[in-house]
């Protein structure tokens, strides 16, 4: 309510927002940014692997070739996705959308011939009444003139929440399925990525499906010690 009797405020701090932007240079700038971070799980870094692929990477490499997550889950922005997700908020999602797609370069956008939303179980998008990542995708894929594919959830996962990496890709091994056949290059998208175990097990099921090279996209990543 407060942001439609103030036209023109900041999502943030409700100061004056930059041109044709949900937002002002200042809270822009002070942004949790995932930078640097592992180019291939996306797993924010510091020290002497700065912008390098980690460990768990180099280890066991991800069914994807990159993840694009340009901040991290915390601060104002976990208090945004929050209230996207649990509340629906459109407002919310609106801000998260044009934080994605201002982080991602003209490269990144030219590349997807398809993007995939990360399906939620059909029996909890019933619950929920609201799926983010539907909600986030059917936008992009517009914007970006792709066609938005879908996946199904076959399991209705429980709470992978104190769950580790290994234990979370176990529990979600052949958790998809795509519903059609795919083009070459394909983008998944979620709001959120946690140990990227999800995004994975997505991956796998585009690769099964006729994908060449899948992309993880997510507005944010969860730092591994936060998990």
């Amino acid at each position: 309510m407060l942001r439609r009797a103030l036209p023109g405020r900041c999502a943030f701090c409700l100061a004056p927002a930059l041109a044709e932007r949900p937002w002002c240079q200042a809270c822009f700038e002070g942004l949790p940014w995932n930078l640097p971070a592992c180019p291939l799980c996306g797993e924010p870094q510091s020290g002497a692997w700065r912008g390098r692929t980690c460990g768990a990477c180099l280890r066991q490499p991800p069914a994807f070739v990159r993840t694009r997550a340009p901040l991290r889950y915390s601060d104002e922005i976990a208090w945004l996705v929050r209230r996207f997700k649990f509340q629906a908020s459109p407002r919310a999602g609106t801000v998260l959308l044009a934080l994605l797609e201002t982080a991602l370069s003209e490269e990144a956008r030219a590349w997807p011939e398809a993007l995939v939303p990360v399906p939620l179980h059909a029996r909890r998008a019933r619950g929920r009444g609201f799926d983010q990542a539907e909600w986030l995708a059917t936008r992009l894929a517009r914007r970006l003139g792709v066609p938005l594919l879908r996946g199904r959830r076959l399991h209705d996962t429980p709470s992978q929440r104190g769950l580790s990496r290994r234990e979370r890709r176990a529990n979600l091994r052949g958790g998809f399925r795509m519903q059609d056949s795919l083009p070459a290059r394909v983008a998944l998208l979620d709001d959120v990525m946690t140990t990227g175990a999800t995004l994975e097990a997505l991956a796998r099921a585009c690769l099964a499906a006729g994908a060449e090279e899948v992309e993880a996209w997510a507005v944010a990543r969860t730092p591994l010690g936060e998990i």
